[in-house]
């Protein structure tokens, strides 16, 4: 017998041999911030205050502020969720928060979003993003603004531009963070 005839012979018929494992399949569900999620979002979000300009923060926000922060959207009934591994890690979260705090602007709100690193291109975002604005609706809000980084947020700008949000300005060099000048990107979104 030939080498080849020996080699092709020694493979297992398709159907007898081993699958490779499936891969695992991203798995999260949506739902209302707690006061117990605070520290997870807390960490989540000072990962980019630290490592990136898509916050213009400095500092890490302490889990005071943010206490306080949650209790404000909170009151207004504005929405502030979550998405949650299976096992109970917090993934990701969003909310919204008063524009400005004039009367005249009760109906506007801006929006944020961030997510964990390991959860980064997965879809998490749209997720995050449409119940968000689902949410936002329910509790009668009518426009909604992003307010986004000229420089390392092109991931956020796509996303909102899924959504509808049309650019209405841009402001040059607002921040300084990193040792470099900073402008934001304004995009608005009005809810019917």
């Amino acid at each position: 017998m030939l080498e080849e005839e020996y080699q092709v012979r020694r493979k297992l018929p398709a159907h007898l041999r081993p699958k490779a494992p499936e891969p695992e399949q991203f798995a999260y569900s949506v739902r209302a911030a707690t006061a117990e999620d605070l520290p997870s979002i807390r960490a989540i979000y000072n990962h980019y205050v630290a490592n990136s300009t898509v916050t213009f923060d400095e500092k890490p926000m302490a889990l005071r502020e943010l206490r306080s922060k949650f209790a404000h959207v909170q009151k207004l009934g504005f929405p502030f969720i979550v998405a949650q591994s299976p096992s109970g890690e917090i993934l990701g979260f969003a909310y919204v928060y008063p524009w400005k705090e004039k009367a005249a602007y009760r109906f506007t709100v801006e929006n944020s979003i961030y997510l964990g690193p390991a959860a980064t291109g997965k879809g998490l975002g749209y997720a995050l993003m449409d119940e968000l604005i689902l949410r936002s609706k329910a509790a009668g809000i009518k426009e909604i603004v992003a307010v986004i980084a000229d420089r390392g947020a092109e991931g956020s700008i796509r996303l909102h531009e899924k959504f509808g949000f049309t650019e209405i300005g841009r402001m040059g060099r607002v921040g300084f963070k990193f040792g470099r000048w900073l402008g934001t990107i304004l995009m608005q979104k009005s809810l019917k």
